[in-house]
């Protein structure tokens, strides 16, 4: 599939999204349509759980490109992220050529330093084209590693290329459309940014979080679906949690309380399912009990314009 396959327009962007089930704004499919035009990686930023790697899968599914995914920690290295050797395999291949006796120690070299004895990791599968196409390349997380990798990947994300000091350099025929995510727990260099488009990945606003809702926890009853929106808006505006609530614990928490049958927020069920939607005991003992009911209460004088927990709307 190759550049002229791609979106034309940013409606076409949008549509490519919504199709996948992505409920974006325009101005994150006006930079995704940029960098998958101008053929440049994509950087997004953003609190954990608001949809930066999920814009890497619905990619790979809409445009039927295979998902290489690099997932980034500390201490990740070379080995791990772009190639290593078949020792196993090369130590094999040296123990027959000496059992066979007629091969010079030049060619022994050259033939274990072959591609067939090359492990191939995600950054190298991401410099070969495939049937369908250049791959989609996640680089995610890109803050969990460490300062030397990051100053490593300048030369893939500058020249779509790898040098390996046996082999030589490996450059892509057609350079993957890279998607590199980082949550901001540390700064990244500012010569790895200049080499992409730069994007921050916001909490939705309510109308697009309910749109979220509606599509990913069908369901979900209309009502139900309208206070958990509201509640985790309500979260994010007003209290001063540890960690704010994500889009991705909204669907979780959508989720939990379809399967137990809720059709609308209950202060109880609110308590004793809060561990799907905030993950620090010490976000869970502001919220519960008392200031979940206060919470409930307040959203539906929001919602529904009269007081009172037992109003329907």
């Amino acid at each position: 599939m190759g550049k002229s396959q791609l979106p034309n327009s940013i409606e076409e962007t949008e549509r490519l999204l919504q199709h996948g089930g992505y409920v974006s704004d325009r101005a994150l499919a006006t930079v995704l349509h940029l960098s998958l035009r101008m053929g440049r990686p994509l950087f997004l930023e953003g609190e954990a759980g608001v949809g930066k790697t999920e814009i890497a899968k619905v990619l790979s599914a809409a445009l039927n490109r295979p998902l290489i995914r690099l997932q980034c920690y500390e201490g990740l290295d070379v080995s791990t992220a772009v190639y290593e050797w078949n020792y196993a395999a090369q130590m094999v291949e040296i123990r027959l050529a000496e059992a066979e006796g007629n091969v010079s120690r030049a060619a022994l070299s050259q033939s274990v330093f072959s591609p067939r004895f090359l492990i191939k990791r995600p950054v190298l599968q991401a410099l070969e084209k495939t049937p369908e196409g250049a791959p989609i390349f996640l680089i995610d997380e890109l803050d969990r590693s460490d300062e030397a990798f990051e100053a490593f990947l300048l030369e893939v994300l500058a020249d779509n290329q790898v040098t390996i000091p046996e082999l030589g350099t490996i450059k892509a025929d057609e350079p993957p459309i890279t998607i590199i995510t980082t949550n901001r727990t540390r700064e990244i260099h500012d010569a790895l940014k200049r080499r992409c488009l730069y994007h921050w990945l916001d909490y939705p606003d309510g109308e697009r979080e309910l749109e979220i809702v509606n599509r990913k926890v069908p369901g979900a009853s209309e009502r139900l679906a309208r206070e958990v929106v509201a509640f985790v808006q309500r979260l994010r505006a007003k209290e001063d949690l540890f960690k704010q609530p994500g889009v991705a614990e909204t669907l979780d928490w959508a989720t939990a309380l379809t399967e137990l049958n809720e059709v609308a927020l209950d202060p109880e069920m609110v308590t004793d399912t809060l561990g799907t939607l905030l993950k620090y005991q010490e976000d869970i003992d502001r919220i519960k009990g008392s200031k979940a009911h206060e919470i409930v209460e307040e959203l539906r004088r929001d919602l529904y314009g009269q007081p009172g927990l037992k109003n329907e709307p």
